[in-house]
Order: C-alpha cells, then structure tokens, then sequence
C-alpha cells in the first residue's frame, strides 16, 4: 500500500487548483478506483496465472495457452492504467511547485492562477484522452466477460486443448465495476474541461468590468461613482 499512499498524496495535491466537479474525480479515482484495485483487485487476479489448468501435459503449451487468453493480466493493465491516468495531475504538481520556487514568480494568487490554468487544461485532455483509449484497450483486449473455457490452438500443444480460467464470474462483475467506474471518471473529466473553457482564466486581482459608465450622484464630485475595486477573492481554479 506503501506506493498507493504515494499516488494518493500526490493526486490529493491536485485539488488545490480543481474546480468541484474535479474534485469529484479526484473522490472517483482515489475511492473507487485506488482503494478498490488495491484491497480487492489484486485478491481476485492473483491466481490467474496458477489457476490457469489445461487438459494436457505437453511442455510449454500451458505458457503459450495462457498468453493467448491473456495478452496482458487484468490486474496489471488496470494498475497501469491508474498510473497513466494519475500522470497528467502529477506532472502539473510538479511543474506548480517549480513555478510557485522560482524567485520572482510568486506574485499573487490570482497571478499565478492565470498562468497555471492553460498548464492544468492540458492535463484534464491528456488525462480524458487515456480514460478513452484505456476503456477502448479493455474492451478490445478482454471484451465485457471471462469466459470459464478458453480453446487453444497453438504450437506447441499437440492438439486442441481446452483450458479452464478461475473464478471468471468474479473476474467479470469486477470488469464491469471498473469499466462503469470509467465511464463515469471519463464523463466527470468531460464536465470538468468544458466548466474550464466556458469560465476562462481568472480575473486579474484589482479589476473590475462594468458594462458602462455612470455619472456622480448628484450632490457628489466627479468620480465618486466608480468606487475601489475590490481584489478577486481566490487566486485558484475553483469554482
């Protein structure tokens, strides 16, 4: 758990700069996606190779039978897949952090919000851009179910063998849990890049628009009616 911890800590720094619905994908991917794979999914996949029993004795037909059915594990490509998606918000922690050392670079938190956010948009598409390419990936490597029988074919076995896969019910619930689980983080990450380009960067600190100008009130000196801007109230992305 020691690496989850890790991943974790560095996703949570992410909420800094998120607005809420990217907070609400930081809660799917840490919730339902983390602590799922780590506590649960590695108990379902660790005997699928062991597991994997084929009708024959022929040397090395079992190896090539299992790679056949399995191009690659279910656990690690759903491991790898948490650490590609994680890698856009961990990137842009990083690259906050260099920016926010640099001397000179600090200024205000509305000034450093401007310049972050084109930085943070681009990890929201990188970030939706693996969600669809890892749910197509899932659905073209393994589909929607594990079958119990798998027939192979291939050199060496000496014949056509019939091999038999462990707990594929289970295995299918938990492909479905987490195929579901990315449609919604996918359609959140959607939500979250369209709230960003429809808000645009933050306002710069001390500035006001008014659609037009008014005269004084009577009775009171020329430019008494545009009052003291009043400083932005937050310097992040947040909503």
């Amino acid at each position: 758990m020691g690496e989850w911890g890790f991943l974790s800590s560095l996703l949570d720094a992410v909420q800094e700069h998120s607005p809420m619905v990217g907070r609400f994908w930081l809660v799917v991917m840490l919730l339902f996606r983390i602590l799922v794979l780590a506590t649960v999914g590695s108990d379902v996949f660790e005997d699928e190779q062991e597991e994997f029993v084929c009708n024959t004795q022929q040397p090395g037909c079992k190896p090539v039978c299992y790679d056949a059915a399995f191009p690659i594990s279910h656990y690690r490509f759903l491991v790898f897949h948490v650490v590609v998606l994680s890698a856009p918000a961990a990137l842009f922690v990083i690259f906050a952090v260099h920016q926010a050392a640099k001397p000179g670079r600090g200024g205000a938190p509305g000034q450093r919000a401007r310049r972050l956010q084109p930085f943070y948009v681009g990890s929201v598409v990188a970030r939706i851009a693996a969600e669809l390419g890892f749910l197509l990936g899932q659905a073209l490597l393994y589909g929607f179910s594990v079958q119990p029988l798998f027939v192979c074919r291939r050199r060496p076995c000496p014949h056509r063998v019939d091999c038999f896969v462990s707990r594929p019910t289970e295995k299918t619930v938990f492909i479905h849990f987490y195929f579901v689980v990315g449609l919604i983080s996918a359609l959140l990450s959607l939500a979250e890049l369209a709230h960003l380009l429809r808000k645009g960067p933050p306002a710069r600190p001390g500035c006001c628009h008014r659609p037009q100008e008014r005269g004084p009130a009577p009775g009171q000196p020329a430019g008494a009616a545009e009052g003291p801007c009043a400083p932005h109230p937050r310097g992040d992305l947040t909503v």
